[in-house]
């Protein structure tokens, strides 16, 4: 029975004997790789393919691909990507191609998902770990670069997961190490940060940000119920929702805690990142088996992909460059 997580805690860059078999009682919906994962093109071609042997189904593999601080896959096999707000300034063409060569070099790896684009609005006193991940400082440049990002990615194969919902752009402190408050009003929320969001809600995945509204909830928006029914009511969006990373310290309690707490609150699924086995052991029964609605919405999203449409990647990389949007 399929598990409403997406775990993470690979070791390396090989999949061990061990994790082999904890993948395959566990059944999760899906994996994430990270830096640690990412070794040769040959090795992580196996790895991808190693992990959906593991369970036995075309489950898909996600990682954190956006440009800049954010890219787990980096030369010298794969490309270094300009910070999206950084190639924003090169235009709307450069945001196309930035995520289209992007997707095309995950789904040549067998990577078909990436937690991108980021639809946070980047304001004057954004903390530096969110603010140059974002597309531009109004909702209006944010929501035309993020539908072009989006369709680049699907173009190429990928499934984009806009982040962070309800909306991450007024956090003053990094959600890695401390609960960001934001005490904005419902009105205010409404016209600026969600409007993204509300704009691309047809998008298929999205990631929850660990954020506390005041004005909704005294809990992180990942385990509020009154939050997740805004971005299901108010914002609109239908799509298979997941947890930012439940190892981050914006969270309390055990890894299983806080799990139970992001199912409860209306979240698809369980976003792990780096637990350990054990750890992973406890999210995985905390989280239980993955609903009807959750089986149904990631059909719907995984039916979107498809093969990556048939580019001249060196043409493309030389308009890129030519734009402005890539190292000589």
């Amino acid at each position: 029975m399929i598990n409403a997580t997406i775990l993470g805690g690979i070791a390396g860059p090989d999949l061990s004997a061990d994790e082999k078999a904890f993948f395959r009682a566990a059944d999760p919906w899906g994996f994430i790789l990270f830096g640690r994962n990412i070794d040769t093109p040959e090795r992580l071609h196996r790895l991808t393919s190693d992990l959906r042997e593991a369970i036995g189904r075309d489950a898909p593999v996600l990682i954190d691909q956006e440009g800049g601080r954010v890219q787990r896959m980096r030369a010298p096999h794969w490309t270094d990507w300009p910070a999206p707000l950084d190639q924003a300034a090169n235009g709307e063409r450069a945001i196309w191609l930035h995520h289209h060569l992007m997707g095309c070099e995950l789904r040549e790896m067998g990577v078909d998902a990436d937690c991108a684009p980021v639809l946070d609005i980047a304001r004057a006193d954004t903390h530096p770990f969110l603010r140059n991940r974002c597309l531009g400082t109004d909702a209006e440049s944010v929501i035309r670069l993020g539908r072009i990002a989006a369709d680049a990615l699907l173009a190429a194969g990928v499934l984009p997961v806009i982040k962070h919902l309800p909306g991450h752009g007024r956090a003053r402190v990094d959600s890695h190490k401390d609960l960001p408050v934001v005490e904005a009003t419902i009105e205010e929320l409404d016209r600026t940060d969600f409007a993204p969001f509300r704009a691309l809600s047809d998008l298929p995945m999205a990631m929850t940000a660990h954020i506390r509204f005041t004005a909704i909830d005294d809990a992180p928006a990942t385990a509020s119920a009154p939050v997740i029914a805004i971005i299901r009511q108010r914002i609109g969006f239908d799509g298979l929702l997941m947890s930012d990373d439940i190892g981050m310290e914006a969270l309390s309690g055990t890894p299983a805690e806080r799990a139970a707490a992001t199912i409860a609150a209306g979240c698809d699924l369980v976003l792990s990142c780096n637990e350990t086995l054990a750890q992973m052991e406890g999210i995985v029964a905390a989280a239980g088996p993955a609903s009807a609605e959750t089986l149904r919405r990631g059909a719907r999203a995984l039916a979107l992909r498809r093969p990556a449409e048939p580019v001249e990647t060196a043409e493309l990389r030389a308009e890129l460059r030519a734009l402005g949007g890539l190292a000589a």
